[in-house]
């Protein structure tokens, strides 16, 4: 075992291939509020179009659940694997297992949604990776490749989104090379911290870096409420770029505000 921030590692994927031991979390009150609205991808979806955005949702098609009627929020930790080049049958003798998916479990904080770019036709995790998940915190799993032990995991009620279900262990096949990176998930791009919200219609990939129309300061505001927060500088810069929602409040955080600021400021407003 080793230690990385604090955080105690198996080693089995090397310590510079994690981008990040913690991710980065949403506004307090975020995923509560998305989880009050139920069933929520299709109104998230169609949020995304009016705001511009042209990506960030997979279909159940595609992404289908494990549990049916389960909705999941959280920010994404992001897991990485390519296909082995080496004889599966060689490796196994060998005993040479590159999953980390477990990796990530050990990294794990309360709230967090797993996603793995997999591969395709082996189980890049199975039913005791989904168990160790739950324990961690984890909210639950969506996997573009295939996942195995189902059963297993429906009787945790640990729900995962996966495009196969497969029995052919990825132990000897699949090798995890990047943990809290950027993935690619059929074409979404979804960076750690990225918060995630599957339902039975699927899944989605967000982050806040744009407030609702509906909410700013017009001249016929006749109330106003005051929040303060603070938003990692280097999440805010990436997100906005990628998604094209700059705004002024995302210029401001990606410059750097002092966090300790945000109480008294909210007290000075007031």
């Amino acid at each position: 075992m080793t230690e990385l921030n604090g955080k105690k590692l198996t080693g089995r994927i090397a310590a510079d291939r994690i981008r990040m031991t913690s991710t980065p979390k949403p506004p307090a009150g975020a995923v509560n509020r998305f989880l009050a609205l139920g069933e929520c991808t299709s109104l998230v979806s169609d949020v995304m179009d009016e705001l511009g955005i042209p990506e960030g949702a997979i279909g159940a098609t595609t992404l289908r659940p494990t549990i049916p009627g389960k909705v999941v929020c959280g920010p994404a930790l992001t897991v990485r694997n390519i296909a082995q080049r080496s004889d599966p049958f060689v490796v196994a003798r060998e005993n040479k297992n590159r999953m980390a998916e477990f990796e990530a479990h050990n990294l794990a904080e309360d709230g967090d949604v797993l996603v793995i770019a997999g591969v395709p036709g082996v189980s890049n995790m199975g039913g005791i990776s989904a168990l160790t998940g739950r324990r961690q915190g984890e909210r639950g799993a969506i996997v573009m490749g295939g996942i195995r032990d189902v059963a297993h995991s429906r009787s945790e009620g640990h729900p995962i989104w996966a495009s196969e279900v497969t029995p052919v262990t990825g132990k000897w096949r699949l090798e995890t090379v990047e943990i809290n990176g950027e993935i690619d998930m059929a074409g979404v791009r979804v960076n750690a911290g990225d918060l995630v919200i599957a339902d039975d219609s699927g899944a989605i990939g967000l982050a806040g870096v744009m407030g609702g129309a509906t909410t700013e300061m017009s001249a016929e505001s006749s109330s106003i409420i005051l929040e303060g927060a603070h938003f990692d500088a280097m999440t805010v810069a990436r997100t906005y770029r990628r998604h094209k929602l700059g705004s002024e409040a995302s210029r401001r955080f990606e410059r750097g505000v002092d966090p300790a600021a945000t109480l008294p400021a909210v007290n000075r407003a007031a």
